[in-house]
């Protein structure tokens, strides 16, 4: 792993390319979300396929960047492939009561051990 930055980009013609040092693990990542590697004369092109739509091709850049990141490489993701966090309107998850919090007793009868 080096120091330079995996650039994720849109590239002239609106592929989603990888610019960069990437060594074999970091290649391992990005075919994990969704990036083709392909040969070239001098290095390779790693770029997501063609024509799967902008949405889907920012979910798996973005994905792509969350991964790397955990795995501590240093990633410039272009801010047109960044995926829109939830909006504040969406439902929270259900909180806890404070009747939930509370301890109850065991109905009567029932022991927490059983003898035989």
């Amino acid at each position: 792993m080096s120091g330079d930055a995996i650039r994720i980009i849109r590239g002239r013609g609106g592929q989603v390319e990888v610019e960069g040092a990437v060594d074999a693990f970091g290649a391992s990542v990005l075919a994990r979300a969704g990036f083709d590697t392909y040969p070239t004369l001098r290095d390779v092109w790693i770029r997501l396929p063609f024509d799967l739509g902008r949405t889907w091709e920012n979910e798996h850049a973005s994905w792509a960047a969350e991964m790397l990141t955990a795995a501590r490489y240093h990633v410039d993701l272009d801010q047109d492939l960044r995926v829109a966090p939830p909006s504040a309107s969406a439902p929270s998850a259900q909180r806890r009561t404070r009747a939930a919090m509370t301890v109850q007793t065991a109905p009567l009868g029932a022991s927490w051990r059983q003898r035989r």
